[in-house]
């Protein structure tokens, strides 16, 4: 969907009285994405490396993962 035509969406919901206050809400959305980001790569992920070197067979090979994605890409693919 075009930019231009989510603002105006949006616009006309009322919830918003100008493009800067959709704008505006966009970006605060894209901060808190980006900060809960930012935690589970501080928190979480150091801990599940230490895990995996602790017992490697909690690990997925690569060949398995990117089969998986190669898969799911296809079937986004298929939808649309």
């Amino acid at each position: 969907m075009p930019r231009t035509l989510f603002i105006r969406k949006q616009l006309e919901s009322g919830r918003y009285n100008n493009a800067s206050e959709v704008v505006r809400a966009g970006l605060r959305m894209l901060e808190d994405l980006e900060a809960e980001r930012e935690k589970w790569l501080r928190e979480e992920i150091p801990g599940r490396l230490t895990e995996l070197r602790q017992d490697s067979s909690k690990g997925i090979p690569a060949e398995t993962v990117f089969s998986r994605l190669e898969a799911r890409h296809r079937a986004k693919q298929a939808k649309a």
